[in-house]
């Protein structure tokens, strides 16, 4: 994004059964971004790349579960244009009943989506998508205590417990972050597809934000994957998420595309900023990513299942793109994950 363009505009939806700290945390990371940097560089404030409003059914304010009270800075339907609207953690006990609650918040979710909006929620606002039947059909996350009553009260969904962001919906326009002070990883994310990579890895030193001190590679591959306009492309990005695992893949998604290998290579670039191996390379990455988190497979056959026959290979080129060997990256991240799995 460039100085000329407008800041991409962000509706944070508020309601009485949410906690402040999500709604202003949100709020603040994406007033930092492009502003904060240079304040602390150079001691000027840059341009403002992310413009959010806190909006709400009620035009006012309220006290949110937490105690704190909540002043809306527009009611939905004045923001109904907004670019992306956040959903906040929903704070009603996992098995408590919706039905007939949050109808005019649903409503305008709906309408955001069918509009072409991006939707993206933080921890159990996830069950709002899904009571809006957006989720139908769709990979999903939401956190730990409601992934199961999510899949039970709505089986059309595919839940990823497992999972810390899961992004899909036509045009990926469906972003979901699990439990805790994940809507931190869901904030910078959104800011690194929209804005782009070095805004949120500024906004992530400025705050300190941990999980994205291994580098940009999270950012990179989430805010580079998005279905590109040509079509040819595009059908080659939709058969490699299903087959990167498989031997040769650069020659079949050329043989798939009925190009020239050259004409196809040069296409691919241009359309989604990498070349097909390294396209191949981040997909593998981060499957290999969710399977260090989630179990204790030994690294030579999580490299072998993701399409590595060279187990040396596998490590030294995920040490490159990650900055943590596989070891280190699972001791990381797999602990927490075992921990709350565990319910600790």
């Amino acid at each position: 994004m460039t100085a000329s363009h407008s800041p991409v505009s962000v509706a944070i939806l508020s309601f009485p059964e949410t906690t402040a700290s999500v709604i202003y945390g949100m709020y603040d990371l994406f007033m930092s971004a492009g502003r904060d940097w240079g304040l602390i560089v150079d001691g000027r404030p840059g341009p403002a790349l992310v413009r959010p409003c806190v909006v709400s059914v009620l035009s006012q304010s309220f006290m949110a579960a937490n105690d704190v009270r909540i002043a809306p800075q527009a009611t939905i339907e004045e923001r109904a244009d907004a670019d992306i609207v956040c959903i906040p953690e929903l704070a009603v006990a996992p098995g408590e009943p919706l039905t007939g609650r949050f109808s005019d918040e649903i409503a305008w979710l709906k309408r955001c989506y069918a509009r072409g909006a991006t939707l993206a929620t933080a921890c159990s606002g996830a069950v709002l998508l899904a009571e809006a039947g957006l989720l139908d059909g769709q990979d999903a996350t939401t956190h730990w205590a409601y992934c199961d009553i999510l899949r039970s009260r709505y089986p059309a969904v595919k839940v990823h417990k497992e999972r810390a962001l899961v992004v899909s919906g036509e045009g990926q326009r469906l972003v979901m972050a699990g439990g805790g002070t994940s809507w931190q990883d869901l904030a910078l994310y959104l800011i690194a597809r929209f804005v782009g990579v070095d805004a949120a890895m500024n906004v992530a030193r400025i705050n300190l934000i941990d999980w994205h001190a291994i580098g940009q590679q999270p950012f990179a591959r989430l805010a580079r994957s998005t279905q590109v306009e040509d079509a040819v492309i595009a059908r080659c990005q939709t058969w490699i998420a299903e087959h990167y695992h498989e031997r040769s893949p650069v020659a079949a998604m050329v043989r798939l595309s009925g190009l020239a290998e050259r004409s196809f290579k040069r296409r691919f670039q241009l359309a989604t900023g990498m070349s097909p191996l390294e396209y191949v390379h981040t997909l593998r990455l981060e499957e290999a990513k969710q399977m260090l988190e989630a179990g204790d497979q030994p690294i030579e056959a999580i490299a072998n299942e993701v399409g590595y026959e060279d187990a040396g290979f596998f490590s030294r080129l995920f040490r490159r793109q990650v900055n943590l060997t596989p070891a280190q990256y699972r001791k990381r991240f797999g602990s927490m994950r075992r921990a709350l799995k565990s319910g600790l």
